[in-house]
């Protein structure tokens, strides 16, 4: 209960600083349409607080089919400044559309509508896809005109916001929480495990299994509230946040506070509060490593460098507070998932401390085992943002250092026992690792999983997969999507930037793979780069209701978008296949 009245509190602050700003006009008038039965279509429009749509302004068009006249339903009289004594609908209008049509069919809809604060809007175009093939098609998508920025309702991240429509909070709270735990299976939370690890191991053995537990809880528990703001701060506002998170400036900054705490790790310094504020804190026995608010403050950190991994639930989560403002049900619902993501980091807490060594020579090793992971981790944040070949010599040192110190170079004693031999042979394999990528650096390789595949010439060059052709402006894409409409071949758009690591997964596992490939050239292959984030960028994105890349948009070899087949964050070729195999249907 104190969570929701915190959230209703910040979030009625945000709103008083929003309030006087008058809405676009897709999230004033949130359009929707579907079948009824095989005879009858209805529009919905769900209509803002403080606005109101004009009843005899709508008009209806239907291609593939024949329409009949609309049933408006009556609406409520008032004194309009501009059009004098008028009906109008608040709230929500349901009009019923009779229709002749057996097959796919998309329904154009016109209609006006004003803010109370004294703003009208001019006529809006908005569009949408269905089907009429058979008795009753229980739903149908939304597909955005140039005039409109309605985003689909099909895909993924888009049947994740539908949660939020539901009425029982208990369920929308639990699936978040479902999804935080899928999520904490994923590469966007692992970097968090060698953190927590650390600060548990910076700590000494003199921690106990409950100490190490509230160590925890609040590194989770800062994590989790920097996802709930940040997130609804994002959703308020419509900005990119993986663009404002992920630039060389910011995650140059992240990554030198890794660097920091692993020099700490390998006994360069020791961080430590002052003992005087240890005192007034906590008991200086069992806070010598740093205190509760420290602790999550890092946390916070941490997700603040992980989060803008893109994936369908916080998009759906952030999708639902940009359509509707319901910022405190989103809130909790991030907060909720972060809970989820952070259960294992808990059970890394409660646990590590039980397979740690007591004391001596292997705590130490333990500390640096950590130290080498805190400095991997700094090197995998910033690689979006550097050179390729600086990453793989990154890579090389990595691995070639503590190849040294694990005696990869130097002759065992004839009495060595197994732990000894065990770790020469890592050495040994590190080194070769090493060598391999310092060969790779100097070879120009292009792939850091590859790094000797400059050695095969030619075959390396397809990597990457088929080519595709830059649009930087809404404008372009309509031009190149009538032209391609024009040649009757499908449409595939991909949304991509340079700091988006999972776009660079689906270049390097998805489009590289042979027979993804091979149904991608039947396709016009159209590229948006928003790497940049600028004006252009964003009206790009916000016209498919996207918070960032990777993102993925299909029409048909007849123009029309195919709503149901979008697809948000990486997909591995296996399951890719089958969606673009329903595109070339």
């Amino acid at each position: 209960m104190m969570i929701r009245l915190l959230f209703l509190f910040l979030f009625a602050l945000t709103g008083m600083a929003r309030a006087e700003e008058p809405l676009p006009p897709e999230q004033a008038f949130r359009f929707s349409a579907r079948v009824v039965d095989a005879k009858t279509i209805e529009a919905r429009w769900q209509i803002t607080d403080q606005y109101y749509m004009y009843r005899d302004k709508f008009k209806f068009a239907l291609e593939g089919g024949t329409l009949g006249a609309p049933k408006l339903p009556p609406g409520k009289m008032k004194e309009d400044e501009n059009f004098g004594n008028v009906e109008v609908y608040r709230k929500e209008v349901k009009i019923l559309l009779p229709v002749e049509a057996t097959g796919p069919v998309t329904l154009k809809a016109i209609s006006q509508g004003c803010w109370d604060g004294g703003i009208c809007y001019p006529p809006i175009n908005q569009d949408a896809q269905l089907s009429m093939a058979g008795a009753a098609s229980p739903s149908a998508a939304v597909s955005p005109a140039p005039t409109s920025s309605a985003p689909a309702a099909a895909d993924e991240s888009s049947r994740i916001a539908g949660l939020f429509k539901g009425d029982n909070l208990a369920l929308v709270l639990l699936s978040f929480f479902g999804f935080g735990l899928l999520l904490s299976l994923t590469p966007c939370v692992f970097p968090m495990i060698p953190i927590l690890s650390g600060i548990i191991v910076n700590h000494g053995h003199a921690v106990s299994h409950l100490r190490a537990f509230i160590l925890s809880l609040a590194y989770v528990l800062g994590m989790a509230v920097t996802y709930a703001a940040v997130g609804v701060a994002a959703g308020l506002s419509g900005t990119l946040l993986s663009a404002a998170l992920q630039n060389a400036w910011v995650l140059g900054g992240f990554g030198l506070v890794f660097v920091v705490l692993s020099l700490s790790m390998f006994g360069f310094y020791e961080l430590q509060m002052p003992a005087a504020l240890q005192s007034r804190v906590s008991d200086t026995a069992n806070r010598r490593g740093g205190s509760l608010p420290a602790i999550a403050l890092m946390g916070a950190l941490s997700a603040l460098i992980v989060g803008p991994c893109v994936a369908a639930p916080l998009a759906g989560a952030l999708l639902y507070i940009a359509q509707t403002g319901d910022a405190v049900l989103g809130g909790m619902a991030l907060f909720v998932m972060s809970l989820g993501m952070g259960a294992p980091l808990l059970l890394v807490g409660a646990f590590s401390r039980s397979l740690l060594p007591k004391s001596g020579p292997w705590m130490e090793g333990v500390k640096k085992f950590f130290g080498v992971i805190m400095l991997a981790t700094a090197l995998w944040l910033v690689s979006p943002v550097i050179p390729l070949w600086l990453q793989m010599f990154g890579w090389a040192l990595l691995m070639v250092v503590p190849a040294i110190y694990l005696h990869a170079l130097d002759p065992l004693p004839q009495n060595a026992h197994g732990w000894q031999r065990l770790g020469k042979g890592l050495g040994v394999m590190l080194l070769l690792g090493g060598a391999a990528m310092l060969m790779g650096v100097l070879g120009g390789a292009k792939d850091p999983l590859q790094p000797l595949g400059f050695l095969r010439g030619g075959i390396a060059a397809e990597a990457h997969g088929p080519a595709f052709e830059r649009v930087a402006t809404i404008e372009a894409l309509d031009a190149r999507l009538a032209s391609a409409k024009a040649a009757g071949k499908p449409v595939m758009l991909d949304f991509y930037a340079d700091w988006c690591v999972s776009c660079k997964e689906m270049e390097r596992f998805t489009f590289a793979d042979a027979k993804v490939a091979a149904s991608m050239k039947q396709m016009v292959l159209l590229q948006a780069d928003v790497t940049a984030n600028n004006d252009a960028d964003k009206a790009l994105l916000k016209r498919f209701g996207l918070f960032g890349p990777p993102g993925i948009i299909f029409w048909s070899p007849a123009g029309s978008e195919l709503v149901d087949l979008r697809v948000v964050g990486f997909v591995p070729a296996d399951k890719f296949l089958p969606t673009l195999e329903r595109v070339l249907r």
